[in-house]
């Protein structure tokens, strides 16, 4: 079992958690992921690092509750713990002084966009951050991602924070302004990637982007997280999950997610009747007990 050393909400419907893993903390690096288990017949899922304490022994996750297994996760507290914890899995991200490098975070994927943003400042790097959500209470690791950066520009797609647009709306007015570029990095929703990569395809800078599909063991084993690049299948989970943008194949990526779409949706919605199950019954107990005559105390005397 795994603990949860802290828990904690940062945004809504977004959780971080702490996590006594002192082996995996002792060989993460920026870019890689694990994958756990919250208990013994629960879905094995992967989630990126965002970082790790090496002399605490804990890894730090963000989760973002979309289906079934992070809803449960995210209902977890401090004190709680994991079933299961692998990791650390795939590829570090290349770190190296490129230049001027453009870190671009969308939702959540800004927690996974942060490690490798923090090791490419500290490879000397000039780090221009972009980072969005759809509202001002979604913006995640604002500060931390400002500690990172030489620059950071923020988006929401409302306008209640930062600029109003999206986060390839800025990267756009960089490239047109004449910014030299000479690496891109953009973790986030795959819509997202995919115009980021469409938007540096011309004037030919080198992109890289995390992938995100399905995924099961995280060995390269049962092939579930296949990705077409340059043509050919790629495991994310040993291959990756960092790719260059230029060379995947998005459409195949996208009809691959879509695939458990329908059984996503069942399970959601069984898992949302149970808890509404187990609500009306914690209701009925409690009114039970408020409706319940309160016993009477004979006092002296009284039969």
């Amino acid at each position: 079992m795994f603990r949860i050393r802290h828990a904690e909400f940062l945004a809504p419907g977004i959780k971080r958690f702490v996590i006594e893993a002192p082996r995996i903390a002792r060989k993460q690096e920026p870019g890689q992921f694990l994958i756990l288990r919250i208990y013994e017949q629960g879905e094995r899922i992967p989630l990126t690092i965002e970082s790790s304490d090496r002399a605490g022994g804990t890894v730090s996750i963000v989760v973002q509750a979309v289906g079934k297994t992070t809803h449960l996760l995210n209902s977890l507290q401090t004190g709680d713990s994991i079933a299961d914890v692998v990791g650390p899995l795939g590829k570090p991200s290349e770190v190296a002084k490129f230049g001027t490098v453009v870190v671009v975070g969308g939702g959540v994927g800004t927690a996974m966009a942060y490690p490798t943003a923090a090791a490419l400042k500290h490879a000397g790097n000039l780090v221009i951050s972009i980072i969005g959500a759809r509202s001002k209470e979604l913006v995640l690791l604002e500060s931390e991602m400002r500690a990172v950066s030489d620059t950071l520009l923020v988006t929401t797609d409302d306008g209640s924070h930062g600029q109003k647009g999206l986060v390839t709306d800025r990267l756009r007015e960089l490239i047109e302004q004449g910014t030299p570029i000479d690496l891109v990095l953009a973790v986030g929703p795959v819509v997202m990637m995919r115009a980021v990569a469409e938007l540096t395809r011309g004037p030919q800078i080198r992109t890289v982007v995390s992938l995100n599909p399905i995924m099961i063991d995280g060995t390269g084993m049962c092939g579930g997280c296949r990705v077409l690049v340059d043509g050919k299948s790629q495991f994310a989970c040993v291959d990756g999950p960092e790719f260059d943008a230029h060379r995947v194949n998005f459409d195949v990526l996208v009809q691959r997610n879509a695939m458990y779409h329908e059984a996503e949706r069942r399970s959601m919605e069984e898992f949302a009747r149970g808890r509404e199950r187990e609500e009306h019954k914690e209701q009925e107990v409690e009114e039970s007990a408020q409706s319940e005559e309160p016993c009477s105390v004979l006092q002296g005397g009284e039969q």
